[in-house]
């Protein structure tokens, strides 16, 4: 086959692709998002067995504790608490930054000479902080 005749079987399969209307392919039959939410959930005003299902579902999900619940729970409960520090810190833990101390010898500054003494500063050796990915190892740094 030539370049042609593929290129002309590609044109003709394209312009077939764009005479299609999105009506008739995406056809929703005049029914909304909440009608189909509707008939798929079994909502509670058709009455039906399925809503009923869902109801009990979402209602056992809600029980209250009971005093049994109660006393079996562990007292102090921070450590399994999910808390956005708690989950943060421990997916994602902090790679080590070294401080890196620096000595300024003292000089002359400014357009004035003025002496400035000698000092030491600190700062760290990468500009941001940086976090390893969950998962990596980070014990052997």
């Amino acid at each position: 086959m030539s370049i042609k005749g593929t290129a002309l079987m590609l044109a003709v399969l394209f312009l077939a692709g764009c005479a299609t209307s999105k009506e008739e392919l995406l056809t929703h039959e005049g029914q909304t998002m909440l009608d189909i939410w509707s008939r798929e959930a079994g909502a509670a005003a058709s009455g039906g067995r399925a809503a009923r299902e869902l109801l009990d579902a979402r209602q056992s999900l809600r029980r209250p504790l009971t005093a049994a619940d109660v006393q079996a729970a562990p007292v102090d409960q921070t450590r399994y608490t999910r808390t956005a520090r708690n989950e943060v810190y421990s997916q994602f833990k902090r790679l080590p930054n070294p401080d890196l101390v620096m000595y300024v010898f003292p000089h002359l500054a400014g357009t004035d000479p003025v002496p400035v003494p000698g000092y030491s500063t600190v700062f760290p050796l990468y500009q941001r902080v940086q976090y390893a990915l969950p998962g990596e190892r980070v014990e052997d740094y």
